[in-house]
């Protein structure tokens, strides 16, 4: 979506997993678009659904996951966010510390997920 090839974090796989389901999708496939692993996919989506950005839909005995009209709200602001700071160039031409990681103050950002 907006990545450039760097590392992506926390907001991106949530923008990147209502992105895939915006019509509705397996969680298969939420899983191989998402490039995330089992376990990771399952602690995003139990995330996702308690505050409500994705709901779960039986179809055909089948579990379709679909992003709710909140989650499109975030998915529209994190793209406009996104566009203002990819128009603006670097982030780190913009003043802000990078730490040789690439982390703002060197902080990695893998903190499990809280629910």
């Amino acid at each position: 979506m907006f990545n450039n090839g760097k590392r992506r974090d926390r907001l991106y796989i949530i923008a990147e997993i209502l992105k895939i389901a915006k019509e509705g999708t397996l969680k298969t496939q939420l899983m191989y678009r998402g490039n995330l692993s089992f376990t990771q996919l399952n602690d995003y989506l139990k995330f996702m659904l308690k505050i409500d950005f994705l709901s779960r839909i039986l179809e055909n005995d089948k579990e379709i996951y679909r992003s709710t009209e909140k989650g499109m709200d975030y998915l529209q602001r994190y793209g406009e966010i996104m566009g203002m700071l990819n128009a603006q160039g670097d982030l780190n031409s913009g003043g802000m510390s990078k730490h040789k990681n690439g982390y703002p103050n060197g902080r990695i950002g893998r903190t499990p997920l809280r629910y």
